[in-house]
């Protein structure tokens, strides 16, 4: 009856530092829930039998210390007030939360850290690290807490700790770093063993070059690692192994990586001259736990073919353009020099194709070969590429020669959809290619020449994200890194972390900042989540009030306008002006949640005056801005153009749409298809979705995108090839054609709202998604006079389905669906299947239809929590 036990939105987690974690699980089958009791041990809370159908509830026990490792297990109480078993107990475990309990300490190779010369381990092979510790004892238990700078990879007796990749993620190094726990009691052994830890710089310590690209140079810190073993024997004693003085240093066999240029290893080299290692004096003070996902390999795609450019170059194609690693299996003698150039392009003698807007350029990693088998990939950084060019390949190696190892954030896959339009699920696919392409420790915007966290994505296309992905955990923690960006005047920078200082408004644009406001509202939304409200308050409410500074009489004049826009006729202050009015809004609602009230009348207040101001400023004649579609798209969105006119935008724009004459940019793109879904026109969002001209997704795909590109052009222009800012068509796709919403009210999907559009000649949509409270599912079909919809909703929630008016004569519902009004049903939790036929169909039965309505629990699958 319970199932999906989560503490802090993640599964059994190690080394948290939330002291009041919330606690949440699902149910199974047709259970309805109206009372908990949750427990968690050793004696720790016992929250009694409580009435209610909360499924997600904070910890209120005994305070919880450093290293608490705790079980916990919830029971429920049904309709019929019976209350189920215990469910198999749940565990969380807390890490290191003072930096008194860090004994260890910093530590680096001598060759890499030369006080006040930050840049001192430049040219040098990177560092192996070294420790050697005895066990006499059995042991119990053992968790190894561990972070290094910028790329660390840790063993322990020459295994790997785990299977995640490059971290530690992203932060502001200087103020937070982020250390992992591991259980590593099963890589212990009796009497000798090692701690290892491998370094590289990472986008820490990004250092300058002549002979390949950088986005940018600097460093936050150079290269350093710190380590402590914690181990608890059997016998009740425990003992504790750290990074210090007694730890050796050697340069190992990669000789060189940066974060944008490329990797040289060489294969042949072994660690030598171990030195005693540079104890740093930097501070504990800045490690904080890691609060979600890491990095990890995600795929293994094989090449599919082995091409030959005309001069003889090998070049591998795995098939589709992916972010990660190419990855080397060979048998060769030692000595063979090989330079990999990845690419996401091939140029018309079958080369692979750099350049600055694409990729950036040059970008090559190179290996020199041991002798015999061997297996290589870069370890300390990672390539956007379809195609790699391998320089130096003795002509006998075939494709197997090469696999892509697919990278990305660890966030479960929750979402599916498909359709009858093979175009649509292309377009859907290059999307998602997209989004795992750039969900990295931060939602970047390409994996090649930029590797940053631009911040309009974020919330831009939350939506989008969040239907495929579960990201709760993840999306906290990227607010935790923007908000590390805000500067003491209340800016957010329009990249977090802030690597770089870019100028003017490629620093400072509303409708990138304002994620710091949109997405804790979005966590709110979609998971019914508060905390990050709560934690981010004071923050949100500076950046609106920094606007509020920059504003005058209600405008904000500046900003990077509608990025990407096919038409420069949105004047930058309307649009910068509709960011600063969606801060304001969404900060209205933020203290409304949170009971500040007073914070809500003066942020309602100046959602009012911001309006005022844009229909003073803007309103010319009967459009807005010109006319253009962005303006008129912003202005409908927020509700200012005359109820007299407003059906004429409408048309207007949806005409436009239809046709395919789409000029918006990435900004007014997502409310070009919240406007259109809102007024029903999805007929318009049909003709663009399956347009093949130019501009359309379409368009890409019939040209070759195998990931959504940077601009409209998709391949046929050189820019990114790997690039999510134009994927807002994927939330219509699960909101407008799968139909799932919330219903007006609802929070977390507690409420479901179901309403499928059925525009031009789609014959069927399939779409699932993954809610705090299990698994939606919609499948519709139509043909021949009929059409089904089959509906399934999650215990905990109910589920308000509108039919869509086909025209059909007779229809049938399910017996337990409440009638509202029109064509509108509520229904429970359960799966549902709603049919309609033409007046002739029903023919011989004394209905015309049969009514199914099915609430047996059926496993989840894969695309299921």
């Amino acid at each position: 009856m319970v199932t999906n036990l989560r503490t802090c939105d993640l599964t059994d987690p190690l080394g948290i530092e939330i002291t009041r974690p919330t606690l949440s699980w699902q149910l199974t089958g047709a259970t309805t829930q109206t009372g908990y009791h949750v427990q968690v041990e050793p004696g720790l809370w016992d929250s009694g039998e409580v009435s209610g159908p909360e499924q997600r509830v904070v910890y209120g026990g005994r305070p919880l210390t450093s290293r608490t490792a705790a079980r916990w297990r919830v029971r429920i109480r049904d309709a019929n007030g019976e209350w189920s078993a215990w469910n198999p107990a749940a565990r969380f475990e807390l890490g290191l939360l003072s930096p008194d309990d860090w004994t260890a300490s910093w530590v680096t190779h001598p060759g890499w850290y030369d006080e006040g010369n930050p840049r001192a381990g430049e040219g040098r092979p990177l560092p192996l690290l070294e420790g050697e510790f005895a066990l006499a004892k059995p042991v119990a238990r053992a968790r190894l807490h561990v972070a290094g700078l910028g790329v660390y990879v840790a063993s322990v007796n020459g295994a790997p700790v785990t299977d995640a990749v490059l971290e530690p993620p992203y932060t502001d190094f200087t103020r937070r770093v982020v250390y992992a726990t591991h259980d590593v009691t099963k890589l212990l052994r009796d009497g000798g063993n090692t701690i290892a830890v491998e370094l590289g710089p990472g986008i820490a310590h990004v250092f300058p070059h002549q002979d390949r690209y950088m986005k940018f140079f600097g460093s936050k810190q150079a290269p350093m690692a710190i380590a402590q073993l914690e181990v608890g024997y059997a016998d009740g004693s425990d003992d504790r192994f750290v990074t210090g003085a007694d730890w050796r240093a050697a340069e190992g066999p990669t000789v060189r990586s940066h974060w944008y240029g490329g990797e040289d290893h060489d294969a042949r080299r072994t660690a030598a001259e171990w030195r005693p290692v540079t104890v740093r004096p930097d501070p504990t003070d800045i490690l904080r736990s890691r609060a979600c996902p890491p990095i990890r390999v995600t795929e293994r795609l094989s090449a599919s073919a082995k091409l030959v450019a005309t001069d003889g170059t090998p070049v591998f194609d795995v098939g589709t353009v992916v972010a990660g690693w190419a990855e080397l299996s060979l048998d060769l003698p030692a000595g063979r020099y090989l330079r990999l150039v990845p690419g996401d392009q091939l140029d018309a003698y079958g080369r692979v194709v750099q350049s600055k807007p694409t990729t950036g350029a040059p970008i090559f990693n190179t290996y020199v070969t041991k002798d015999g088998p061997q297996t290589w990939h870069p370890r300390f950084r990672y390539d956007g590429f379809r195609y790699v060019e391998v320089q130096g390949l003795p002509e006998h190696v075939g494709a197997e020669a090469v696999t892509a190892l697919v990278l990305r954030a660890d966030n479960e896959r929750i979402g599916s959809f498909e359709t009858s339009d093979p175009l649509l699920n292309d377009i859907h696919t290059i999307i998602d290619r997209a989004v795992r392409g750039n969900m990295y420790s931060v939602l970047t915007d390409c994996p090649h020449r930029e590797k940053l966290g631009w911040l309009e994505q974020a919330h831009l296309l939350f939506d989008v994200v969040a239907y495929n992905y579960d990201v709760a955990a993840y999306c906290r923690e990227l607010l935790v890194t923007i908000a590390e960006a805000q500067t003491e005047d209340g800016l957010v920078p329009d990249i977090a972390p802030e690597y770089v200082v870019f100028d003017g408004a490629f620093r400072d644009d509303p409708n990138w900042g304002g994620a710091i406001v949109r997405m804790p509202w979005q966590i709110y939304r979609w998971y019914g989540d508060p905390s990050a409200m709560e934690r981010h308050y004071d923050a949100m409410r500076r950046y609106v009030d920094y606007l509020t500074g920059k504003a005058e009489d209600g405008i904000l004049g500046y900003g990077l306008g509608d990025w990407f826009g096919l038409d420069d006729s949105a004047p930058v202050p309307l649009v910068g002006t509709w960011g600063y009015w969606r801060a304001a809004r969404t900060m209205a609602k933020v203290a409304g949640v949170l009971g500040r009230d007073d914070d809500a009348k003066r942020y309602r207040a100046l959602t009012g005056t911001i309006t005022a101001a844009f229909t003073r400023a803007f309103f010319k004649g009967e459009r807005f801005g010109g006319g253009g579609q962005a303006s008129e798209v912003l202005a409908l969105d927020m509700g200012v153009v005359p109820d007299e006119l407003a059906p004429g935008a409408l048309d207007r724009l949806s005409e436009a749409v239809r046709d395919g004459a789409i000029t918006v940019g990435e900004i007014a793109l997502p409310a070009l298809y919240q406007v259109l879904t809102r007024a029903g026109q999805h007929e318009a969002l049909w003709g663009f979705a399956t347009s093949t001209s130019h501009p359309s997704y379409g368009y890409q795909v019939r040209h070759g995108a195998t990931a959504l590109t940077e601009a409209w052009d998709g391949p046929t222009r050189g820019l990114s090839q790997n690039h999510y800012m134009l994927g807002a068509i994927d939330a219509w796709f699960y909101r407008g054609l799968g139909g799932i919403g919330q219903a007006p009210g609802s929070n977390g999907f507690r409420k479901l709202l179901i309403e499928p559009a059925t525009p031009g000649d789609l014959e069927s949509v399939r779409a699932s998604t993954g809610t705090p409270y299990g698994r939606v599912a919609v499948s519709w079909t139509r043909g021949d006079g009929e059409f089904a919809l089959d509906v399934e909703v999650p215990p905990g929630s109910s589920a308000e389905v509108r039919l869509p008016d086909l025209g059909l004569a007779r229809h049938a519902v399910p017996d337990e669906a409440v009638p509202l009004e029109g064509r509108a049903y509520e229904v429970p939790a359960g799966r549902w299947t709603f049919t309609e036929r033409g007046a002739e169909a029903g023919e011989g039965s004394p209905s015309g239809v049969t009514a199914q309505a099915d609430q047996r629990p059926r496993p989840m699958n894969g695309a299921g929590r």
